[in-house]
């Protein structure tokens, strides 16, 4: 048994080398993705220091607000295709940018200075509020994603390498390159201008931020409209690997790991901790899955978290916290 666990996964792996190839492809394309889905839960934390419950129901509101004006602008006689899928995307990310002056006026500045756990649980508030609205809105049936109408590619490209022949999606080839320029660019943004600097003082603190003329209010619709955006993203390219329902919310809280991996104040260390979960997921659910039970991609993420938390609590680029008594 022990041999079957601790060898013979490797033995396969040098046995079938495209087969590995594959696995670590599909991997890197999960984990890119979970990288995204925890640069949202990134955006808030840094901001406010609170985890922000929300950011999963966030992804599946914002890709439904994009199917449904789609949908609406289809039976109102703009003709289905690229012009009207735009125009849905447009408003999706109005809607988005509302949201964000919402939370800040209702939720967010009556909260200031409050402790941090009453902010949390605000997000939760948050969460039933948006679930109940996009189900009186779009219904709870999924949904097909506009994938094709927003330009997205289909089909597949068979490489041969690696004593075999490797399949990439062309969806997820986009998927990596549309993540790795928006976290380029949140990351310029977040480090090298005005807005970032004032964002890494108003988490450090609130009253101190205030007391140099930082505006919470201008900070916190930034960050809430980012990481919308960041949501929406998030909602399209998974929609488009699957289709978009509420059960994309579960997807969300794979973040947590990530988080507790790679820091919850940064974001390279979102992207490492998602490329670790990735890859792991899927490196285990084929080698080590008939062995363990097909449900190992269920629980293999937290079990990596949990073996890091061990050893570096605040995770891989997380900052240590000393506090003298």
């Amino acid at each position: 048994m022990l041999y079957k666990i601790l060898i013979d996964p490797f033995v396969q792996m040098g046995a079938a080398p495209d087969l590995l190839v594959q696995t670590l492809w599909e991997g890197l394309v999960g984990g890119v993705l979970y990288a995204l889905i925890a640069l949202g839960f990134v955006l808030i934390f840094k901001a406010s220091g609170v985890f922000n419950f929300a950011q999963g129901i966030m992804v599946v509101f914002a890709a439904l607000t994009l199917v449904g004006v789609y949908e609406a602008l289809s039976s109102w006689g703009v003709p289905r295709g690229m012009l009207a899928a735009y125009l849905a995307l447009a408003v999706a990310i109005l809607v988005m940018l509302g949201l964000a002056f919402a939370v800040e006026r209702v939720m967010l500045r009556p909260l200031v200075n409050q402790p941090d756990i009453i902010l949390f649980m605000a997000t939760f508030g948050l969460t039933y509020f948006l679930i109940g609205l996009g189900e009186l809105v779009f219904g709870g049936n999924p949904k097909r994603m506009i994938a094709g109408d927003l330009g997205l590619p289909s089909g597949s490209y068979d490489i041969k390498m690696a004593g075999g022949f490797v399949s990439l999606q062309k969806i997820d080839i986009a998927a990596v390159i549309i993540v790795s320029v928006m976290v380029a660019g949140l990351g310029f943004f977040f480090q090298r201008t005005r807005i970032g600097r004032a964002l890494r003082a108003v988490a450090d603190s609130h009253k101190a931020a205030l007391s140099v003329g930082i505006s919470l209010e201008q900070i916190w619709v930034v960050v809430w409209f980012a990481a919308g955006i960041v949501a929406l993203a998030t909602g399209i390219m998974w929609g488009a690997r699957s289709e978009v329902s509420f059960s994309l919310q579960i997807i969300a809280l794979k973040a947590l790991p990530v988080l507790i991996l790679g820091g919850f104040t940064s974001i390279p260390g979102a992207i490492v901790g998602g490329l670790i979960i990735g890859i792991g997921e899927k490196l285990g659910e084929f080698y080590w899955g008939p062995l363990l039970g097909s449900g190992i991609e269920s629980w293999l993420a937290y079990f990596i978290a949990l073996a890091f938390l061990l050893f570096r609590p605040q995770g891989l680029f997380g900052e240590k916290i000393i506090e003298r008594i």
